[in-house]
C-alpha cells in the first residue's frame, strides 16, 4: 500500500510512484507523435471494464499496482495528441501548460480569495486584463469559468440583471425573452433552463446557408415578441459555432441591439481565438459592442481542460450580479477585498486554471499564437482544396474558420446512399483507430467535419485522411447493388 496519505512527507513508495509516473509521461508524448500508431484501441463498454480492475480495496494497492493501472489508463485512452485526431476543438496541450497543471494541483489552492491564493489571483487578473483587451473591452472585468457552457450562463445572467435588476431577490416579474442562432450550442438551451427562464421563452433566429444570424429575421422575432407582451433582454450570438464555424455578423446585430435596448453576449467558446490574430480579427469585427463573451483557451489555444474565461465590458457589473458572495463573512473579508476573485464568479472552490495559461502565453508570446493560428488557417485552407481536387467528395459548404464538412459524393449516387457511405467511413475509420472526425447533420444529412486545432496535424495527416475517405468510400460504393 503507498502510503501517500502519510503527514510525514514523501515515503519511499511516493518516490517511485512519481518517478515511475513521469517516466511514463515522457514516454506516452513521445509515442503520441508517431502516426503510424494506432490513436485508439477500440473495445466495447463491457470489454474494457473487464480488461481493465476498477475495484476498491480495504488494504489497498503496491507501487507496481499503481503504475499498472496508469499503463492500462494511457493505454486504452484516446490519443488527443495523434497527428490524426481531427475530432473536436482541441488537441494534444502544449507543455508548459501541462506544467501548469501539475504546478496547479501541486500546490491545491482555490480561486476564492487573494489571501489563500495571493500569486494565483494576480496571475488570473493579469490574464482577464489581457483577453479583454484583445476583445477591446477597455474597461473590462471577468473570470475564469469551468467552460463555455458556464460562460453562456453567466452571459444570460448578466443580462437578466441588466434588464430586471430585482429579478434576483423576486425572480421574474415579465415575460423574459432571449434570443439565439439555429446554430448555437446546446448550453443555451442548458442556461435558460438553468436561469428559470423557460426554454420555450428561447427564440431561435434563422441563419444563412453559411451558418450566420440572420438579422433580419432577428429584427421580425424581437418584434413578434414585444407585440406579445413578452420582453426581450438578450441576444447570444455566436462566434464560431460547432459545425459550420459560422461568425455571426456583430455589426449589424449590435445595431439592433443597442436600438431595442437588449443585452448582446457572444459565445466565442470556440472563435474567441480569432481575436488573436491579425489575419482572422476580421471575423470578429464589432466584438467591441457586444457587453459579455466566453471565450475557451482550452480549444485552439491548446490549453488542457478545462480553461475558459468569461469577459463583460464594464467593471464592475460581475461583482453585482455575484452579490450572493457579500454574505460569506466566514470567508470573504476587508482586507484585500479589491482582489478577491470569489467575488465575481459563481463558483466558490475553483481550480487554478490562468497558471497553465499565463505560462504558455509567457512561453509563446502573443506571436506564437499568431503563427499557431495563421498555421491552422492555413491547414484548413489546404485541406479545403484538397477535398475540391477529389471528384468523389463533397466541400458541403466553403469554411470561414478550421471546420472543413465533406461528405462522400461517389458516382451518380443517391443522396440515401451517399449518407450510408459517409457514415459507414467515419465508423471504420475510428474503429480502425486510423483518424478521429466528428460526425454531424447539416440540413439532415450527415457530413464529417474534421476541424484544425490540434497541432501535432501537418499536411502528411490532411493527404491520409484523404486517401482513407476516398479509398473506404470507393470500396463500400464497389459493392452496392447494381441498379
Amino acid at each position: 500500500m503507498v502510503n501517500s496519505l502519510s503527514n510525514n512527507g514523501l515515503s519511499e513508495e511516493d518516490h517511485l510512484l512519481l518517478e515511475g509516473t513521469f517516466t511514463r509521461i515522457l514516454d506516452y508524448l513521445a509515442s503520441n507523435s508517431n502516426r503510424e500508431v494506432p490513436l485508439a484501441t477500440i473495445h466495447s463498454a463491457i470489454d474494457l471494464y473487464t480488461e481493465m480492475d476498477l475495484s476498491i480495496s480495504d488494504g489497498g494497492v503496491d507501487v507496481e499496482s499503481l503504475l499498472s493501472d496508469i499503463d492500462a489508463y494511457l493505454q486504452y485512452s484516446v490519443k488527443t495528441s495523434h497527428p490524426h485526431f481531427m475530432n473536436p476543438f482541441w488537441g494534444g496541450p502544449p507543455v508548459p501548460s501541462l506544467i501548469g497543471e501539475f504546478i496547479s494541483a501541486l500546490t491545491n489552492t482555490s480561486m476564492y480569495t487573494f489571501e489563500i491564493a495571493p500569486v494565483a489571483t494576480l496571475i488570473e487578473q493579469e490574464m482577464i486584463q489581457l483577453m479583454s483587451k484583445f476583445a477591446d473591452y477597455d474597461n473590462g472585468e471577468g473570470t475564469f469559468t469551468s467552460g463555455g457552457s458556464n460562460g453562456n450562463l453567466m452571459g444570460l445572467l448578466c443580462a437578466r440583471d441588466h434588464k430586471f435588476p430585482d429579478a434576483k431577490f423576486s425572480g421574474f416579474t415579465d415575460t423574459p425573452v432571449a434570443f439565439v442562432s439555429v446554430e448555437s450550442h446546446y448550453s443555451v438551451e442548458v442556461a435558460a433552463n438553468t436561469l428559470g427562464m423557460g426554454t420555450d421563452n428561447l427564440v431561435a433566429v434563422e441563419s444563412d446557408d453559411q451558418g450566420r444570424m440572420n438579422v433580419a429575421d432577428l429584427q421580425a422575432k424581437i418584434s413578434e415578441q414585444k407585440a406579445a407582451g413578452k420582453t426581450p433582454f438578450c441576444v447570444i450570438a455566436t462566434s464560431g459555432t460547432t459545425v459550420k464555424g459560422a461568425f455571426d455578423p456583430l455589426p449589424e446585430i449590435a445595431d439592433i441591439c443597442e436600438r431595442e435596448e437588449i443585452w448582446l453576449h457572444v459565445d466565442a467558446a470556440w472563435g474567441g481565438a480569432a481575436l488573436l490574430s491579425p489575419t482572422t480579427r476580421n471575423l470578429v469585427q464589432g466584438i467591441e459592442r457586444t457587453h459579455s463573451l466566453c471565450w475557451d483557451p482550452h480549444k485552439m489555444m491548446g490549453m488542457p481542460i478545462s480553461c475558459s474565461v468569461f469577459l463583460v465590458n464594464q467593471s464592475g457589473i460581475l461583482k453585482d450580479v455575484c452579490s450572493h458572495s457579500s454574505s460569506a463573512h466566514y470567508l470573504l473579508h476587508k482586507k484585500n477585498a479589491e482582489f478577491d476573485m470569489g467575488r465575481m464568479s459563481l463558483q466558490c472552490a475553483r481550480r487554478v486554471d490562468a497558471l497553465k495559461l499565463w505560462l504558455t502565453w509567457r512561453s509563446v508570446g502573443n506571436q506564437g499564437w499568431v503563427e499557431k493560428i495563421e498555421n491552422y488557417m492555413s491547414l484548413a485552407a489546404y485541406l479545403t482544396k484538397k477535398v475540391k481536387q477529389e471528384p468523389t467528395l463533397e466541400l458541403v459548404l466553403e469554411p470561414e474558420f478550421t471546420n472543413v464538412c465533406v461528405r462522400y459524393a461517389g458516382h451518380n449516387l443517391s443522396s440515401q446512399s451517399q449518407d450510408e457511405i459517409t457514415n459507414q467511413i467515419r465508423t471504420e475509420m475510428f474503429e480502425r483507430g486510423k483518424f478521429m472526425v466528428t460526425k454531424a447533420l447539416i440540413d439532415h444529412r450527415p457530413i464529417l467535419r474534421p476541424v484544425i486545432a490540434n497541432p501535432a496535424v501537418d499536411q502528411k495527416s490532411l493527404d491520409k485522411f484523404i486517401s482513407e475517405i476516398t479509398t473506404i468510400g470507393a470500396r463500400m460504393e464497389a459493392v452496392l447493388p447494381q441498379k
